[in-house]
């Protein structure tokens, strides 16, 4: 299994969390799994950037973004040289940090 530690989020993970996550699937799989209520608004499509994710540890483990993916993070809000959309992330053996951004461009979202 490998670690990855979610830093504090104030909507979504207050303390922040750390997770056991299986190599080889989707962070996005593992973080809705483990009850974190992140954005997927094409439900991992990567038709979107609602997932984006900063990668503060580890990033050097994964495989580079693809251009399709690169082309919807410039769609997200925060962007950094280490943010990836989570549903595009495969989970190596390589511990994780991230971040969540404080907000998310969902244009589909429909508030309460």
């Amino acid at each position: 299994m490998t670690q990855v530690t979610i830093l504090p989020h104030a909507g979504l993970c207050p303390t922040g969390r750390a997770l056991d996550v299986r190599p080889g699937g989707l962070l996005s799989d593992a973080l809705l799994d483990a009850g974190l209520d992140i954005e997927h608004a094409c439900a991992g499509a990567c038709a979107c950037s609602t997932c984006h994710v900063i990668i503060r540890e580890g990033f050097q483990s994964l495989q580079p973004a693809s251009n399709k993916e690169e082309d919807r993070l410039e769609q997200a809000w925060g962007l950094t040289a280490t943010s990836r959309l989570a549903c595009q992330v495969l989970v190596t053996n390589e511990p994780l940090v991230i971040e969540l951004p404080r907000y998310s461009l969902n244009h589909a979202r429909e508030e309460d």
